[in-house]
């Protein structure tokens, strides 16, 4: 297969439409080298979808639409499995590269109420789609269609208490939904209550089922989190699997022990994301996004405008290698590409998605291009 008929991959980047942006964009990633060129945005389609995941198939996008009241929506990416690509004028045989057509991602029906507000990340699992409601301090499920769509009502489970940050914690306030690997669970991080709540999947026709609330140091302000890929999880002494949990309000990383028969979470140390000189400042850690390998993480780090670089090892805590600028301002979200060839930053203030190399030796990103995109907000792979 030559360069010019190579099966393509795309990127979908999120963004805040009520600051500008253009929606959800569609991007082809360059087999050679990571670089994005926007194909296609769906402008006002969708509100605010600040938040995206796809189908197992490939064939649908979701969007959370993070307003008040919030809602969720449908993509169809679908298009004919063979034909020529619209972008490149090569013949694209795979349907997986063929996505999004020439007219990009379509609505499948208008945006579902969450019962919620300001929905801030969203995840399928069970066959529903669940969102975490960062304003209302709750967590949603929504049926799905036979074709990929959603339908309503939204059920709900309302997170309760609050934490020691005056500004931050006067109440309840879910900020991610992440469902085990074995699909057994689901794990809610709540800013508001220094704790992630686990839902217990199995048998939920009613809405979200509580099965219990695994609390953090208080002040923490647990924001998101990642599992450890299986390919990590070989040969770990100590037993049960890893979850990293990234916090905003005092920028670290906290290691957790997942048992996924009891459905407990055991905190059990945590990380800084920066070096001591930056202690007591607002630097507001965003995302987290682990290596494929799962030898390296990194998070974004909004108020210092950098990315921080950690070690996983098989056991202990992870170590803090380094950290390097994100090529932007404010990187609300960094993603990894599946090959772990590449990082991603989502730089919402100044408008710009940058790529990154990553060094095979030592997990450092180093910086190759950007992507103008006004108000981006994370990015997914197909």
């Amino acid at each position: 297969m030559t360069e010019g008929t190579k099966r393509r991959q795309l990127a979908y980047i999120g963004s805040f439409t009520s600051a500008g942006g253009r929606g959800i964009t569609t991007a082809s990633v360059a087999p050679g080298t990571g670089a994005l060129t926007a194909l296609h945005h769906t402008e006002d389609a969708v509100a605010d979808p600040s938040f995206l995941t796809l189908a197992p198939d490939g064939g649908t996008l979701y969007a959370v639409s993070e307003t008040d009241p919030g809602a969720a929506a449908a993509l169809s990416l679908a298009v004919s499995d063979s034909g020529p690509d619209p972008y490149s004028g090569s013949t694209v045989g795979d349907a997986a590269a063929a996505r999004s057509g020439s007219g990009g991602p379509m609505p499948l029906g208008a945006a579902v109420p969450v019962n919620g507000s300001a929905p801030t990340h969203l995840a399928l699992a069970a066959g529903r789609l669940y969102t975490a409601n960062y304003g209302s301090g709750d967590v949603s499920a929504l049926p799905l269609r036979a074709d990929g769509g959603l339908d309503g009502p939204a059920a709900t489970h309302q997170h309760t208490g609050h934490g020691p940050h005056e500004q931050r914690q006067q109440g309840p306030h879910a900020h991610a939904v992440v469902p085990d690997p074995t699909g057994r669970w689901l794990l809610s991080t709540d800013l508001g209550t220094d704790s992630v709540w686990i839902y217990d999947l199995r048998g939920d026709e009613h809405g979200p089922r509580l099965h219990r609330e695994a609390p953090l140091r208080a002040g923490t302000g647990p924001r998101h989190l990642a599992f450890a890929p299986p390919s990590a999880e070989r040969g770990r002494p100590t037993g049960g699997s890893r979850v990293y949990v990234v916090n905003e309000l005092d920028t670290t990383v906290t290691t957790c022990r997942w048992d996924e028969e009891k459905g407990v979470l055991e905190p059990l140390d945590e990380t800084r994301l920066l070096p001591e000189e930056h202690a007591g400042t607002d630097n507001y850690p965003s995302a987290l996004a682990l290596s494929p390998d799962g030898r390296f993480a990194w998070a974004g780090i909004r108020g210092a405008d950098r990315i921080a670089v950690l070690g996983l090892g098989t056991d202990g805590p992870p170590e803090l290698l380094t950290t390097v600028p994100c090529g932007g301002h404010w990187p609300r979200d960094v993603a990894v590409h599946p090959s772990g060839r590449w990082l991603y930053a989502a730089n919402e203030r100044s408008g710009d998605v940058t790529w990154f190399d990553v060094d095979p030796t030592d997990g450092t990103p180093h910086p190759t291009g950007s992507l103008a995109a006004p108000a981006p907000s994370c990015v997914v792979f197909a």
